[in-house]
């Protein structure tokens, strides 16, 4: 399977300005700009669409593995952080809040440690990524 997205942009980095589609047109020429990355700009940008990835993998990943071990979630949602600095995207920091009736926090917390561990995303970013898990 391969998913795609593209990309256009004119002018220089800082004052020009771009555009993002993908394949499924659910970002359909979307803008981006320096100011929509490094600023508080309208508009999207590289990081947040990293972070939108690994939660909704993530969570998509833990729904699997809770159900694997007997259990199905009521609710899950999962905050994803990427930090950029200094020219490098260092952290993905993801935070989930589920309810999942009949689990133990520490079961809990074991498939979402197998879910970060395991899903597609996490194993394709080489950085550092932390997760907090909590219950209703």
């Amino acid at each position: 399977m391969k998913r795609n997205a593209t990309a256009v942009w004119n002018g220089s980095g800082k004052d020009g300005s771009g555009n993002l589609t993908t394949q499924s047109t659910t970002l359909n020429k979307t803008q981006y700009s320096y100011k929509s990355r490094f600023e508080d700009g309208v508009g999207t940008n590289p990081e947040e669409l990293m972070a939108a990835a690994h939660a909704g993998c993530f969570t998509m990943k833990l729904t699997f593995v809770l159900g694997e071990a007997g259990f199905t979630p009521e609710s899950l949602e999962t905050k994803c952080d990427i930090t950029l600095e200094n020219g490098v995207i260092s952290k993905s920091e993801l935070s989930v809040h589920g309810k999942v009736p009949g689990i133990s926090a520490e079961k809990f917390q074991e498939c979402a440690e197998n879910a970060k561990a395991n899903c597609p995303v996490s194993k394709a970013y080489s950085m550092d990524i932390s997760m907090t898990a909590t219950l209703d």
